[in-house]
């Protein structure tokens, strides 16, 4: 059996590279972009040591065409796609009304949404032919309004929401379905974009990058008749 082949974007880092990583140990062939290529190959290094089969193909997901064209080489190069796991993101430290430059806002907007979109419009001809599978890593301010989360991020992650409900709604006759991932603190490098940088401590009691990859699995694992719409996760110890 051909295996099902995942493509991943922010798969040098985080959330992507943990939910690569648990993806390829459920049998998923992972093909991860991004813009870091050290990065990248560190994550398929992980993956290709414990068995698995990782492809590197760094892209610029806010570049429209680079995306077409990554998509066209996935498919030349695996043949299908069965799934996309889309987890590049960005915040800043900038983020409030009294503070934040529209150069910021767009760059945020640009990387959180507008690239889900692009990512999403070029894959899902191949999705349909495969019913495939889409997990959008979003964020906990995507769910419940969070104050800190900043002006453009909350924006982006809560337009997320309907993204993957519209998504749903109009692919589920191709068999295609979404699910809108909102963990809560993840510790993970993201942090240090936050005005204040949580310390060693703090970090410790927040999720973990693998908690989210053995949730992105659960997802990709799900019988093809059943669509986790949104799942919500949370650390117990709440900052």
């Amino acid at each position: 059996m051909t295996a099902k082949v995942l493509w991943t974007t922010g798969g040098g880092s985080g959330m992507g590279a943990a939910g690569a990583v648990a993806a390829a140990r459920d049998g998923w062939t992972v093909v991860l972009s991004g813009r870091r290529v050290d990065r990248l190959e560190q994550v398929a290094g992980t993956i290709r040591a414990a068995g698995g089969t990782a492809d590197v193909l760094p892209v610029d997901v806010a570049d429209a065409d680079a995306v077409r064209v990554a998509r066209d080489t996935v498919l030349e190069r695996h043949g299908r796609l069965d799934g996309l796991l889309l987890a590049a993101g960005l915040n800043t430290p900038r983020r409030r009304w009294d503070d934040q430059s529209l150069d910021q806002v767009r760059a945020v907007l640009d990387t959180n949404l507008t690239a889900v979109v692009t990512v999403v419009d070029a894959a899902l001809p191949a999705l349909r032919a495969t019913g495939g599978v889409v997990v959008v890593v979003s964020s906990y301010a995507g769910w419940s309004f969070q104050p800190g989360a900043g002006v453009a991020y909350s924006a982006s992650k809560t337009a997320l929401g309907s993204v993957v409900r519209t998504l749903n709604q109009q692919e589920a006759q191709h068999g295609v379905r979404a699910t809108h991932l909102c963990p809560g603190d993840v510790a993970t490098d993201f942090l240090d974009q936050r005005p204040v940088v949580p310390d060693a401590d703090a970090r410790a009691r927040m999720l973990q990058p693998e908690d989210v990859g053995r949730t992105v699995a659960f997802v990709l694992g799900a019988a093809p008749h059943v669509r986790i719409d949104e799942l919500v996760l949370s650390p117990v110890a709440q900052h």
